[in-house]
């Protein structure tokens, strides 16, 4: 270990061990039931913008027997299971909470759905930009997600009975001078979360082009740190993600104008979609949606929206508006929070020792061990790989050639994402019987595959770079081309190499993050992920920086290896000193 990466480790387990510096307020749980005492009554603004439940053509009149059903023929992927793919970071609605299960007011009416039918049932991770085309190629048997049932959706997957509806809430840094929807123009940094009816409002009803984030976390650091203008956010979110002394406010809700909420199915499973009807309209009867949506997201329903198909009864509910109003008398015997420092602001977000001290066992023992499989795993296939790629791109043969070139120039030229959403989506499926539907071999295949045309081209190039005098001199002892290039070129060229090699292992092992858009149970997750989850629990930053933490402990010495090993192949290993006999 090199003189500076030695302060670099022992600066970090300082940090990790004492925490010195580190202190910060607890951050809540933002993945726990906020319970009836945040409830909250119909935005003023509502009355205006409710246009659509008056247009619903999709809600069912009524639904089948529950004990009609037959479980056998619901087409499911795993007979008997409920295989849900869902998100961990848009708490309250979807989330993992600090045990590490998937929750949430989604999840947990489906879950109860599910126990109604006498399904098991299996969420599972993924990213919401895959989500409707997994469920349609059957990855998922249900998409739960807080879908918006738009027309354009409905073109790629089927959708069950609403069993929540949606507002739209304008978030803007504190002190803006934005305070309606109708202030936002063009010109103006507004952020959504991609492939959302968030995003189709602002572009479609709004007219406006706004700023693309990946996830809900990403978009409200971006807005608390004045990046972007404003947030277009879904209610439960903004509700879920502002908290007390943040640097930001809900200014303004409108109904969406997008139909219902819904659980997600493949367009052609009817019968699946009747049964979660039928589930739905049951949980509805027998109070448990109103006691789960009591629980998850306390506030007011709009007028004449109820979920559940049309004969279910209306849910009874307490009264949220009246419970709303008395909250400020309470509040208002306690002092307001003091507004923060920007560098206060920073320690909180960053430098939270509770959350690294919660995040740290974790990531040992789950996002570590993950991370390493699906690297080395994935390094295996990518260095068999590519040595036939690099031997096939040098051959004389052009039907050896120009397929490894075309390998090569496909696997370089497309984005890691794009490249492993069309293997789990496209070879999942069919090999779905193999692997138990269990992507984690998908994601490990397609690392490798990928990984192999950027190692094909290190070793092609040391191959290469081999005097051409090697081979003349191996083929003059009597070696054959393939034995020469086996015992003597291939050696050679690996040697040299090898550093290329350690880097390409390094941008392997962060490339695993990836492996996610495939969908993975909690116990699969990887450093990032896990990471990202209890942020997402939280809205603080500081799991993700102990889960860079864990990277720079893995990737310096990787790092200060290529290092070593460059030096050692230029300058070459010392001779030993030549001890003079004695007479």
């Amino acid at each position: 270990m090199t003189s500076l990466l030695r302060p670099v480790l022992a600066l970090l387990f300082t940090l990790l061990a004492c925490g010195i510096g580190l202190a910060a307020p607890a951050s809540a749980d933002q993945c726990a039931p906020p319970g009836i005492d945040s409830a909250s009554a119909l935005p003023t603004n509502l009355a205006a913008a409710a246009q659509g439940p008056g247009a619903d053509k999709y809600t069912t009149a009524g639904v089948q027997p529950l004990d009609s059903v037959d479980t056998a023929a619901l087409g499911l992927g795993t007979p008997g299971v409920l295989t849900v793919g869902t998100l961990s970071d848009a708490p309250p609605s979807i989330c993992i909470n600090a045990a590490g299960q998937f929750t949430g007011f989604d999840n947990e009416v489906l879950r109860a759905i599910a126990e109604k039918l006498g399904l098991r049932i299996n969420f599972v991770g993924t990213d919401f930009s895959g989500l409707l085309a997994q469920v349609a190629s059957g990855r998922f048997d249900v998409g739960s997600s807080s879908i918006t049932t738009t027309d354009a959706r409905r073109q790629t997957v089927g959708f069950t009975n609403g069993y929540d509806f949606g507002y739209f809430s304008l978030v803007v840094p504190a002190g803006s001078p934005i305070t309606s929807f109708s202030q936002l123009t063009a010109g103006q940094r507004i952020g959504v979360v991609q492939g959302t009816v968030q995003e189709a409002y602002v572009v479609d009803t709004l007219g406006l082009d706004p700023v693309k984030f990946p996830d809900y976390n990403t978009v409200y650091g971006s807005l608390k740190t004045r990046q972007i203008d404003a947030w277009v956010a879904p209610s439960q979110q903004a509700v879920g993600t502002v908290q007390p002394g943040d640097s930001a406010t809900i200014i303004e809700n409108t109904f969406s104008l997008d139909n219902f909420v819904a659980y997600a199915v493949a367009k052609q499973n009817t019968p699946l979609i009747d049964a979660l009807n039928a589930g739905l309209d049951a949980v509805i009867a027998d109070g448990t949606w109103a006691r789960l949506y009591t629980d998850w997201v306390p506030r007011a329903l709009p007028p004449g929206w109820k979920p559940g198909s049309k004969a279910a009864p209306v849910p009874q509910l307490p009264d949220f508006a009246a419970i709303a109003a008395e909250r400020p008398a309470a509040i208002e015997q306690g002092a307001p929070p003091e507004p923060r420092s920007v560098l206060g602001q920073l320690s909180d977000s960053f430098l939270n020792w509770d959350l690294y001290r919660q995040a740290i066992p974790d990531l040992l023992t789950t996002g570590l061990p993950n991370t390493l499989i699906l690297t080395a795993g994935a390094a295996v296939i990518g260095v068999a790989l590519g040595m036939l790629l690099a031997v096939a791109g040098i051959s004389g043969s052009r039907l050896l050639r120009w397929p490894a070139r075309v390998y090569t120039d496909i696997f370089r030229g497309l984005p890691e994402v794009v490249i492993i959403l069309v293997i789990g989506l496209g070879i999942g499926p069919i090999v779905g019987g193999l692997t138990g539907n269990n992507p984690y071999p998908l994601g490990i295949a397609a690392l490798g595959l990928m990984s192999a045309a950027y190692v094909g081209e290190i070793f092609r190039s040391g191959i290469q770079s081999v005097e051409t005098g090697q081979m003349e001199a191996s083929r003059a002892l009597g070696f054959s081309y393939s034995s020469s290039m086996r015992l003597v070129i291939i050696p050679q060229g690996i040697r040299r190499v090898l550093p290329a090699l350690v880097n390409q292992f390094i941008s392997l092992l962060k490339a695993s993050s990836l492996v996610y858009f495939l969908g993975l149970i909690a116990n699969q997750r990887e450093l990032f992920q896990v990471g990202r989850d209890l942020n997402a629990q939280t809205g603080n930053l500081s799991p993700l920086v102990a889960a860079g933490l864990f990277y720079l402990m893995l990737t310096i010495p990787l790092t200060h290896l290529v290092n070593v090993i460059d030096a050692r192949l230029r300058t070459g290993k010392q001779p030993a000193p030549i001890q003079e006999e004695m007479i």
